[in-house]
């Protein structure tokens, strides 16, 4: 059924965007979307094909050639408008995405600001793609470095982020003078299609932005083999992420691939305890546990580790969990039937490995699942390599900072990690030493439009947000110029 209580019920669509044409797919076959609070069907969307998605790619070309010849200062009041049509849309963006993803409204609010927050800032971004200035050898010859943008592009997002993982990648484009054609899960793809009825009115040209809904599998091979895509951003999975790799490297695309990870955060004897619970609490259980960035592995020192354990499971306590339209639950449910089913799976096996409730046993109702808090976790457990995406907060103790790091650094991913102390020494040799993207001190979030996000090793290429996330859509082109008279 179509969600009720919106202001603007035209922000529902159950259509693709393709070249400036809400359609429906030439199959006719078209997917179902469910509430995972309630398993209700919302409705459906176009499965659309290979020849929908080549249109796009078709459309975007066209469009960008004439959006790259528009000046920084057109392209940036152009997302300002739709920066300001996003805010005054607040409460029916945060509305659709809580009924198709699930999380509780005052987070899904949270996301649409943050959203937001990324056409602003490439707004301004825009107006400083300076190049520079060389001087050569040569007496007679000057060279300029010249920024331009990549071309068309593509990108392929996930479901628990629905709304920002599409601005944090079509902002920086639009801001370059690229196009993009967007690929939404088929579990949340009404956020992406509100995004676009809006990107609309706030009159960005026709075939700039497509969304094309359905399955990746008829989707993304598309994308990846078009020559006329020229770059392809990506966030998800580790495995998905390299087999997008492994598909692009026939056309030579460039690639921002933001995949899994597998934080660490640790607690030292000396952090501030109600800091560094906070930062814990914040950082776990925000989204229900399903963020790339969730801490997955809670390292305590031994001096600490009881009274730790102690307060946050208190806290955890205080969690809610419910349907996230009523505004008494703090936590909604999991997306699907497999996420609750890895949650059982990774908490039976520390159970049977050793490990012991702190809080209450966990238990499920449908997709709602019960946050919980596990102690004496250690390294021979999945939960210690394998990413939960889910309310499962597992304390392994430590003894020394050496060992600690040690621990923390043992994973193939690279991408959030988090610690907790007042020694500004530490502080200085721990962060260094992470083996991370994105480093938190006493705090549990790393998330903002301004500053870079991105992992290295198997969580991924590229960065996004900050200054750097419009370079990844410019290339640099050496404009060498001879036969000067001085």
């Amino acid at each position: 059924m179509p969600i009720s209580g919106l202001s603007d019920p035209s922000l529902f669509r159950e259509q693709a965007l393709i070249g400036g044409s809400w359609t429906d797919s030439t199959s006719g076959k078209t997917l179902s979307v469910d509430n995972p609070a309630t398993g209700e069907i919302i409705g459906t969307i176009p499965a659309c094909t290979a020849a929908e998605t080549e249109k796009a790619i078709a459309a975007a070309d066209s469009a960008q050639k004439r959006w790259k010849t528009r000046t920084p200062d057109e392209r940036a009041a152009i997302l300002m408008k739709w920066y300001d049509l996003i805010l005054a849309s607040l409460d029916d963006l945060a509305t659709i995405m809580t009924v198709e993803q699930g999380k509780v409204l005052a987070e899904a609010k949270g996301e649409v600001k943050y959203a937001a927050s990324f056409l602003r800032w490439f707004a301004e971004e825009a107006r400083r793609m300076d190049g520079t200035i060389i001087t050569p050898p040569q007496r007679d010859r000057r060279v300029l470095v010249l920024k331009q943008p990549v071309g068309t592009t593509a990108a392929i997002t996930p479901w628990n982020f629905p709304l920002a993982m599409i601005t944090r990648k079509c902002a920086p484009a639009f801001a370059a003078g690229c196009s993009m054609v967007i690929k939404p899960s088929e579990l949340t793809p009404y956020s992406a299609l509100a995004l676009a009825v809006l990107a609309e009115r706030a009159g960005l040209p026709s075939g700039l932005l497509s969304i094309v809904t359905g399955e990746a599998k008829e989707i993304g091979p598309v994308l990846t083999a078009s020559p006329t895509v020229r770059k392809l951003s990506f966030t998800g999975s580790t495995h998905v992420g390299a087999l997008l790799m492994e598909q692009s490297a026939s056309t030579i695309k460039r690639l921002s691939l933001e995949l899994g990870g597998n934080a660490p955060l640790l607690v030292f004897d000396d952090a501030d305890l109600e800091t560094a619970v906070a930062g814990a609490m914040g950082s776990k259980f925000r989204n229900s546990g399903q963020t790339c960035v969730c801490s997955n592995r809670i390292l305590v020192q031994s001096g600490i580790h009881d009274r730790f354990v102690a307060r946050i499971t208190e806290e955890v306590a205080k969690l809610k969990v419910g349907n996230g339209l009523d505004p008494k639950n703090t936590m909604g449910p999991l997306i699907n039937d497999a996420a609750v089913a890895k949650i059982r799976a990774h908490v039976e096996d520390a159970l049977s490995h050793g490990a012991r409730y702190a809080s209450a046993p966990l238990s499920t109702d449908g997709r709602f699942v019960t946050p919980v808090v596990l102690e004496g976790v250690t390294s021979a457990m999945r939960v210690s390599c394998e990413e939960t995406f889910g309310p499962v907060l597992p304390v392994f103790k430590f003894e020394t900072e050496e060992e600690a790091v040690t621990l923390a650094n043992s994973t193939p991913f690279g991408l959030a990690s988090y610690f907790f102390t007042t020694d500004v020494s530490r502080a200085w040799r721990v962060g260094e030493a992470l083996d991370f993207g994105m480093v938190g001190l006493n705090t549990g979030s790393v998330s903002m439009e301004s500053a870079p996000f991105g992992g290295i090793k198997q969580s991924g290429l590229g960065r996004e947000g900050g200054h750097p996330g419009i370079d990844e859509f410019l290339e640099l082109k050496s404009f060498h110029m001879a036969g000067l008279k001085f």
